[in-house]
């Protein structure tokens, strides 16, 4: 039985946080006064631009569905690139207001969630994947920095860290020369904590970031270049031919275009043959206070790099430009229907987790209050990165699939659907990776049996020294397997 089995797993190989877990009253401490809410996006309100929705039929010459960071890039891009002609941007709700404003804040170099999944699935393509990836994260700042966007931007690299003696047998294996490899005592000099057994520092692939301040800056900036953007606008269908204007309909007009862009991320697709390639996943997370300098003193972290571990189910961190520390990860929770629910985010239990991991990586911060508690959904494709889709003869671009690490993933992405909308062939339109489509996830319920029983996996995996098992193994075969 599952449940006997990963019981037995949990007796011969607790992790670290549950042999080492803090008293239940400082955890319960932590969270007394905790607000239900987005601290980034909370950070932002008052200051960011709101903009009108639609009102009444329009036809313009290029038209993006989505205000998040893929849309907002496209939009720009396009503007940029034909400033003669009329683009328009429409979100359902309001700019950055789901996973683009609510995220960790990481802007990595990887396009591709991690070099491992790059080189499991598109292995003659791994050098210049990395090669794009890291262009692609320079050319962000070079746009953040000349237009002078307030984002809070820091370029202080990532440090992956080993919670277990089977992670640190993992160090090393990168083949990046700048990467530097870490025992405990060297790791610890950077960021001190009990846990932490060995680490890689990447000092170049990682760039922390406020994601609410981003999506704000990004529509003031193509707004001022003639985007016209309309909020409160969700898009009902999309009807056209190969031939024919496509005409994207709305409960406050139709809007009739040359091209389209769609940028949904997580939310179902305006067509259908893509809405089985990607399900909700929830993904939780915890801000604190500002830390006082003693505290800070206390865990180092001078370098203020960005923070993950190696397990399957990890946790991710980093400080914040007031000396928070933002602490998630670890529970990635499907709930069964794959339907999108703000009750979903309310998830005390995961929360109360991830206080508890947070409280056994740093016993020295105990009596640290949790201003911010949320959670964010995660557009998980079975490839565990970004798929390019289209129809209408190529007039209408769609991606998704970001799974988590879309920051800066979605700047590459919008140069794959501008190039393609403009007809070009170029190095990255001719990549695999951007030519395959992934295989789509079966219907339920099978897809919650598929995912959950995945999840239990990995969990087992993380207490069996990282030995995958016959099911990760087959996934694994069939192109369907993650290595974080």
């Amino acid at each position: 039985m599952i449940g006997a089995d990963i019981d037995n797993e949990d007796a011969m190989h607790p992790t670290i946080f549950e042999t080492n877990r803090p008293a239940a009253r400082i955890v319960e401490d932590a969270l007394a006064d905790t607000k239900l809410g987005c601290f980034w996006t909370d950070d932002v309100a008052g200051h960011a631009a709101s903009y009108e929705p639609l009102a009444g039929d329009t036809r313009v010459d290029d038209a993006v569905v989505g205000g998040g960071y893929a849309g907002l890039w496209t939009a720009i891009k396009l503007k940029t690139e034909h400033p003669e002609r009329r683009v328009v941007l429409l979100e359902a709700v309001r700019i950055g207001w789901a996973a683009s404003g609510r995220n960790g804040g990481f802007c990595e170099a990887s396009i591709t969630h991690g070099e491992p999944n790059a080189e499991a699935r598109w292995p003659d393509e791994t050098g210049t994947l990395s090669r794009l990836g890291f262009e692609n994260l320079d050319a962000i700042e070079r746009f953040i920095g000349e237009h002078k966007l307030d984002v809070d931007f820091e370029r202080n690299g990532a440090l992956s860290v080993a919670n277990a003696p089977h992670q640190v047998e993992w160090l090393g294996e990168s083949d990046d020369p700048a990467v530097e490899v870490y025992d405990a005592e060297q790791v610890q000099q950077r960021i001190a904590s009990p846990t932490f057994l060995g680490g890689e520092f990447s000092p170049h692939e990682n760039a922390n970031l406020h994601p609410a301040k981003l999506a704000a800056e990004l529509a003031r900036h193509a707004a001022e270049i003639g985007v016209e953007i309309y909020e409160r606008t969700p898009v009902k269908r999309l009807d056209g031919g190969s031939d024919a204007p496509i005409q994207l309909v709305t409960e406050r007009g139709t809007v009739t275009a040359e091209r389209v862009a769609l940028c949904t991320n997580v939310f179902p697709s305006l067509l259908k043959r893509y809405r089985l390639h990607t399900v909700p996943v929830y993904d939780y997370v915890l801000m604190t206070e500002p830390l006082t300098d003693e505290q800070l003193a206390s865990i180092g972290w001078a370098g203020r790099e960005g923070l993950a571990d190696m397990a399957n189910q990890f946790h991710y961190s980093r400080l914040t430009k007031d000396n928070r520390i933002l602490w998630g990860g670890y529970d990635a929770v499907y709930f069964a229907g794959g339907k999108i629910n703000p009750e979903h985010e309310d998830r005390m239990e995961s929360h109360r987790k991830l206080a508890s991991h947070f409280f056994t990586t740093f016993p020295q911060l105990a009596g640290v209050k949790f201003s911010h508690r949320w959670a964010g959904v995660i557009d998980t494709s079975t490839r565990f990165c970004a798929f390019f889709g289209q129809a209408h003869g190529g007039r209408v671009q769609y991606v998704a699939g970001f799974t988590g690490l879309g920051v800066g993933a979605t700047h590459f992405a919008a140069d794959v659907i501008v190039d393609r909308l403009e007809g070009r062939v170029t190095e990255r339109t001719e990549l695999k990776m951007v030519k395959d489509v992934p295989l789509p996830f079966p219907p339920e319920p099978a897809a919650s049996i598929g995912i959950n029983l995945t999840r239990w996996a990995l969990d087992r995996a993380d207490h069996n020294e990282g030995k995958r098992n016959v099911l990760l193994k087959t996934l694994d075969a069939l192109g369907l397997g993650f290595d974080s």
